[in-house]
């Protein structure tokens, strides 16, 4: 009699840990399905946006100024056809006179170009030159590449802050290495083809608007 009661023990016993393992095991079911049937119908129309999203095409005419990031302002001189191999291609012939440049650039490649900057944007630009210079104190080596970077970005208001932080006030050569010079020069003058192009006035006006700003008068009249 003992060893049937000790049977009929264990049985239950087991009965009683499978009810209770397979009612946890409904529990997670359950819940994936309710997770994974709500985000499915509010998935596809975002997805839907972002593919509509179309990319905005400037179309430039001839005598248009435009500017190429790594190169500054220049003129549009022409719209020109050409056949490679079986494609057409239709590109543009932009003069930087600067730099005494002719560039082809490609319609389709239109993200390298953008159209000089407004008024308000040149205002902007004479309102950064006129505050104070950030001063860092890491390596020149670093600050060169970022001064390099903001030149070539194609962005008027980063090229304004490099013509601003390297400006020195003076024209002594001691009081700035030659790389520093050469940075500043070269954002200076582009940023002064782009003055010239939006407000329309000779090279000489527009640098004493810009030397007024960076607090260059002296200089500028010393020269004379």
């Amino acid at each position: 009699m003992p060893k049937k009661k000790k049977v009929k023990k264990t049985k239950k016993g087991k009965k009683a840990k499978i009810q209770k393992n397979t009612t946890k095991a409904k529990l997670p079911i359950k819940a994936v399905d309710k997770k994974s049937s709500v985000p499915g119908p509010d998935e596809k129309p975002e997805i839907k946006k972002i593919k509509k999203q179309a990319t905005e095409k400037r179309i430039y005419n001839l005598k248009d100024f435009v500017v190429y990031p790594k190169h500054g302002v220049g003129q549009i001189t022409a719209v020109e056809k050409a056949k490679i191999g079986e494609i057409d291609i239709q590109f543009y012939k932009i003069l930087v006179e600067k730099e005494k440049l002719t560039l082809t650039v490609p319609i389709n490649q239109q993200s390298k170009l953008r159209p000089i900057s407004s008024i308000n944007q040149i205002n902007k630009c004479i309102s950064i030159l006129k505050t104070k210079p950030k001063i860092k104190r890491t390596m020149w080596s670093r600050r060169a590449q970022e001064y390099d970077q903001k030149i070539n970005s194609g962005k008027i208001y980063e090229l304004a802050e490099v013509v601003k932080d390297l400006n020195k006030n003076t024209d002594i050569i001691a009081d700035q290495s030659y790389s520093e010079r050469q940075l500043f020069e070269k954002a200076y003058e582009r940023l002064k083809s782009e003055f010239e192009a939006v407000l329309k006035t000779s090279p000489e006006e527009v640098q004493k608007k810009m030397d007024k700003a960076l607090g260059r008068m002296n200089i500028s009249e010393n020269a004379e």
